[in-house]
């Protein structure tokens, strides 16, 4: 199904020439008819599909894993009050954990943004990710190598590097220079013409499940700090 019009995009497209209070507050019937709503339930029916297929263990609401439009200007040098996209963290803990392993998307005129893995890690979950890795190191070179996953994520894992890692896992970072991250996230880009048609759906779900193994693995790599 739509969940999308064609307006979705063009609300963003002019907000980001309008980005102030004033235009928002004129536009605010719009933005909850052709965006606010319309997301609400496209997440809702991915929620749904991934919790009956492969998470029974994600019992989560919309508004649980939604991130709001207003942005956080407090400490920023770009004071505009509002994001020119929607996004969502989809994982058991939701929105909040931005270090746990999960499915972010991201819909904007620029593009529909699929991302998955962990890309907000604490030192210490560093470390104990890059041991797991290290432990099973055939596991994730076979994972970040699988035909299907690198159909839908082309450049596999990757994330900012740092120049040393710890002695236990030295040698195998050698083996594996992925090691040296500090991330570790998968990503794609797909056309925003995606957003408003009833391929947007299938599309998301097709990259989920393409990364439901890795994503698997990089969660019990998190459970092990």
């Amino acid at each position: 199904m739509n969940y999308f019009t064609p307006d979705f995009l063009e609300f963003f497209k002019e907000l980001a020439a309008n980005n102030h209070k004033e235009w928002f507050d004129e536009n605010r019937t719009r933005y909850k008819k052709e965006v606010k709503d319309p997301f609400t339930h496209f997440v809702g029916d991915l929620i749904g599909h991934i919790h009956g297929s492969y998470e029974p263990e994600l019992v989560v609401e919309p508004k649980d894993v939604i991130f709001r439009i207003n942005r956080d200007i407090r400490f920023a040098k770009d004071k505009t009050p509002y994001k020119t996209n929607v996004s969502a963290l989809i994982s058991p803990k939701g929105r909040k954990a931005a270090d746990y392993p999960a499915l972010y998307i991201e819909l904007s005129p620029e593009h529909l943004g699929i991302y998955g893995g962990c890309y907000m890690l604490k030192p210490a979950q560093v470390k104990a990710m890059r041991q797991h890795m290290a432990n099973h190191l055939e596991q994730f070179q076979a994972l970040n190598s699988d035909s299907d996953f690198r159909k839908y994520y082309p450049d596999g894992i990757v994330g900012e590097s740092q120049k040393r890692v710890d002695k236990d896992v030295a040698e195998a970072a050698q083996q594996e220079p992925i090691l040296f991250q500090k991330q570790f996230y998968y990503s794609h880009a797909a056309d925003a013409e995606l957003i408003p048609t009833d391929a947007l759906l299938i599309t998301v779900l097709d990259h989920y499940e393409a990364a439901f193994n890795m994503m698997q693995f990089l969660r019990d790599g998190w459970a092990a700090k």
